[in-house]
């Protein structure tokens, strides 16, 4: 291997965990991202091999965009014949101090929730803009429109952003003191407790893919979002929950006896109060979730 390719391995590797939360951010399917992120090296050894690739980590985040707005809507095609509310699929590790300096970067999982109402090209255009930092003109690469055009697919996404998200600078100490008190009532059978915790707009939404039990609708209000949950983990009584971080965030995992990894929860906080509570439960978007 020359100099240069060394260096070119160097620096994708450096530039891959961006480029991964890039095409997550994207996808909502880290699976999916990887897999982005892995077929853009191959492009980059070829492209480097035509001419030298001298800024890895730009050309790169570009290539990784487009190929991420192409699957993308090919996923939109198959996510709108999907049984039940389509999630994105988490990414959950252990509470670890150190685990949560690395997540701190980390797509907030309630952000990727609101961004799956935008279409390809205002997710992808917000996404490398708001989020990434992008200029106009290399968002534009990346899409394929003019630097105008995805100035206004940004703006309408922003909307949608602003309207549909929940404060997302939530202190992490009042967030976890939220999901402790939602976990004890939770554990405890205590409905009024467990209403106490939720909003009372709250919402539910349930992901079993049609494979697993799952609520093929949102569940809305606290009265009933704290009924189903507790009738829920009535029905596991063999199985085990564990504190996780969901995208960075305290969250839960249900286990089961055999130590499958069955629910991952996402609890989403404002103020005082839960305002979502997320179940993953499609048996494809736990398969990576491995608890030490």
């Amino acid at each position: 291997m020359s100099d240069w390719d060394l260096a070119l391995v160097e620096e994708y590797d450096a530039a891959r965990p961006r480029l991964v939360r890039v095409a997550y951010a994207i996808l909502g399917s880290h699976a999916e991202a990887e897999d982005v992120v892995a077929d853009c090296w191959l492009r980059l050894v070829e492209a480097d091999r035509r001419d030298p690739v001298r800024d890895v980590l730009g050309w790169a985040t570009v290539a990784v965009s487009r190929a991420a707005l192409d699957v993308l809507r090919s996923a939109r095609v198959r996510r709108e014949a999907y049984v039940g509310p389509w999630l994105p699929e988490p990414v959950v590790t252990g509470p670890d101090p150190a685990e949560r300096v690395t997540l701190d970067e980390s797509v907030r999982y309630a952000l990727l929730v609101v961004l799956e109402q935008l279409s390809p090209a205002e997710r992808t255009a917000w996404v490398l803009h708001d989020l990434f930092g992008m200029p106009f003109p290399e968002v534009a690469d990346a899409v394929g429109r003019t630097p105008d055009a995805v100035r206004q697919l940004a703006s309408r996404a922003r909307r949608h952003v602003s309207a549909g998200t929940p404060r997302l600078d939530v202190d992490r100490t009042a967030h976890d003191r939220v999901v402790a008190a939602f976990a004890a009532a939770a554990a405890g059978g205590d409905l009024a407790a467990l209403v106490s915790t939720l909003d009372p707009g709250v919402v539910l939404t349930s992901d079993g893919g049609g494979v697993v039990s799952a609520a093929r609708r949102p569940v809305l209000g606290a009265d009933r979002v704290a009924r189903f949950l507790l009738g829920t983990f009535a029905r596991g009584e063999n199985a085990r929950v564990e504190v996780v971080l969901v995208n960075g965030a305290t969250g839960f995992a249900v286990v089961d006896p055999s130590g499958r990894v069955g629910t991952i929860a996402s609890l989403t906080v404002d103020g005082e109060r839960v305002v979502r509570v997320d179940l993953v439960r499609a048996p494809d978007k736990l398969a990576g979730v491995v608890l030490g």
